[in-house]
């Protein structure tokens, strides 16, 4: 097996699709020459202020509220363990092994700018743990985001010294044993260096990096099983004619409008009704560019934040060479506030494609297709209830949208008197995007039936497929985009003929999304939408 390509970090230059690559296990991690040099040139900064004994917060002092007590150099070691097990306090399920990557990452490319004042030897620790894949057990609930997500990167930090609990090859050991498995030995942290490893939002910004690589693929799905609900309605492409959007040239709208004309390129479907006499299709479906559209245009401003913030310094205090700064990049208020943007924006995603599943089991709105899009309904329900979970999870996503970020308690007995609840935004936003992909997939089945409906498509492909009595069925195909999804839905779910648990078919379509396998189908056809 051939050893995969390695990424080396040098605080600077980390993207999402980095990050995203280090979480899946793609790429082995290593620093740079010239970051190697920062991280020392740091640490000697920091040995001085020891040696002259210097009061310098988180150094020689306590933390947080105990920032006047002061704590002799010779006591420093006694204060870094006490300050990991004092700050390891996180509670409820642990963060997955891709998030924790990328929290280990995050981690080792900010302390890789050179001013945390941390030793070498404790950061090449960290990577090689990721490389070799020991993985300390993060509790995700217990940041408040700021002083850095504390709790969880204080659980992190633990198995770097030996202690705490890490996954490694599948199994959880203790820390100090799943190191001895990987081959390494914990370290015993100097001054400063429990602080370096836990002040800074890299929780909160691996778990949004995350959810936002995946919606950014998200928001062109979305298009794609639009363009097939649009067609399976005998919806109109007039909207999303390029007029129309260069004179509201947001870059969202325009991206989106062009992924809807391209996906309905030569619907023979669509030329067969032409003229009827449908003036005009409703939001859900003509609205799609400008709905769509604003969504991307709120990740795309994601992206620019949190590419800012894995390349950012954001402990405290920061070691310069004029000298030491107290201040507060650790405070995660520009992540707090996008992610409940992103958040918005995925709920919004959801609420349009649940209109737009309503549409089509509703006979009065589906323009000639079936109650439910079953035939012999009544004996069979068909996608009715399907449409009841989809309205559900919108409905939960309205109340996970609600923004964390306008909450603040303060804590260390109000030293701490503002903080952003960042990492509660981030983890909404996940949770927000695995509702959206569940609506997602319920209304792609519902296109695809539609489909079938009205294009007798399944009749083509299956000889004891069903005789749609009581619709008309045309012989034309849909755009070639629509077509491509369609037929790639139908190689893993079979036409709902009669009433069979629907919920197998849910997680199937659900898994085409969340795996990548319907966009690339597509794009095999078309090319890379936007």
């Amino acid at each position: 097996m051939s050893k995969p390509e390695t990424l080396f970090i040098d605080g600077n230059s980390l993207s999402l699709e980095d990050v995203a690559a280090v979480a899946a296990g793609e790429v082995e991690v290593d620093l740079s020459q010239q970051t190697v040099i920062q991280i020392k040139d740091s640490r000697n900064r920091v040995e001085q202020m020891l040696n002259e004994r210097q009061v310098v917060y988180g150094i020689t002092t306590g933390f947080g509220k105990f920032k006047d007590v002061y704590i002799p150099p010779e006591d420093s070691l006694k204060l870094q363990r006490n300050f990991l097990l004092s700050h390891a306090v996180g509670v409820g399920p642990n963060m997955s092994v891709p998030e924790t990557r990328a929290t280990m990452l995050l981690r080792a490319n900010a302390l890789a700018k050179g001013f945390s004042g941390i030793r070498h030897r404790v950061v090449q620790l960290l990577i090689e743990m990721l490389n070799s894949g020991v993985h300390p057990l993060i509790p995700e609930q217990g940041s408040v985001g700021a002083s850095g997500d504390l709790a969880p990167l204080a659980h992190l930090a633990l198995v770097l010294i030996g202690e705490g609990e890490a996954e490694y090859k599948g199994k959880y050991y203790e820390g100090r044993e799943a190191l001895t498995r990987a081959g390494l030995r914990p370290v015993i942290l100097q001054a400063k260096e429990g602080l370096a490893l836990t002040n800074g939002t890299q929780v909160m910004t691996a778990i949004g990096s995350l959810v936002l690589k995946e919606a950014l693929n998200i928001a062109k799905i979305a298009d794609i099983i639009g363009a097939m609900s649009l067609e399976a309605l005998l919806g109109t492409k007039k909207a999303f004619d390029p007029q129309v959007h260069k004179i509201r040239p947001h870059k969202g709208q325009m991206a989106s409008a062009r992924n809807l004309r391209l996906l309905v390129q030569d619907s023979d479907l669509m030329e067969s009704h032409k003229n009827c006499g449908m003036v005009q299709d409703a939001y859900s479906l003509r609205c799609m560019p400008q709905v769509h559209g604003a969504s991307r245009q709120a990740l795309d401003h994601a992206r620019v934040v949190l590419e800012t913030e894995i390349n950012s310094a954001t402990d405290n205090p920061l070691i310069f060479e004029s000298g030491v700064i107290s201040a507060g990049n650790f405070h995660g208020q520009p992540v707090a506030l996008v992610m409940d943007y992103v958040a918005a924006s995925l709920a919004e995603f959801a609420n349009i494609s649940e209109r737009r599943t309503e549409r089509m089991v509703n006979p009065s709105l589906s323009n000639g297709l079936p109650p439910f899009l079953i035939l012999n309904g009544g004996l069979n329900s068909g996608f009715m209830i399907a449409q009841y979970t989809a309205a559900a999870l919108v409905s939960e996503n309205k109340s996970l949208a609600h923004p964390a970020s306008v909450d603040s308690i303060p804590t260390s007995a109000n030293q701490e008197d503002h903080v952003s609840m960042g990492t509660i935004g981030a983890r909404k936003a996940r949770s927000i995007l695995k509702n959206l992909k569940y609506v997602l997939a319920i209304e792609l089945l519902c296109a695809a039936q539609g489909l079938d409906l009205r294009t007798g498509y399944n009749m083509r492909r299956d000889s004891q497929a069903f005789a749609p009595e009581g619709i008309e069925t045309k012989s034309q195909a849909p755009g070639k985009g629509v077509e491509a999804a369609h037929t790639f839905v139908r190689d893993h779910v079979a036409h709902l003929a009669k009433d069979r648990l629907i919920k197998t078919d849910i997680e199937t379509a659900y898994h085409l999304i969340d795996s990548g396998e319907l966009l690339a189908a597509v794009e095999d056809v078309v090319g890379v939408l936007m």
